[in-house]
């Protein structure tokens, strides 16, 4: 589990901002719909949610380094 973790990060490593800000937006409508699912009973697991929020935290993250890197450039 951890290797998919490290490398999941390392790609959204590899993008630029524009590229990270495409996937928030992404992962933020799917999380909304996996919430609606969840809500009308039709997803069957709950941790998908969990997971769905850690991405988002993970992009967003990324994304600060990023900002962080550049003002330091």
């Amino acid at each position: 589990m951890a290797k998919k973790k490290e490398k999941f990060i390392e790609t959204l490593r590899s993008k630029k901002i524009n590229q990270l800000e495409k996937m928030l937006i992404d992962e933020r409508n799917q999380h909304f719909e996996k919430k609606i699912k969840h809500r009308t009973g039709q997803l069957t697991g709950h941790h998908i949610l969990s997971q769905s929020k850690i991405k988002i935290a993970q992009i967003k993250t990324v994304m600060t380094e990023k900002n962080n890197q550049e003002k330091q450039s």
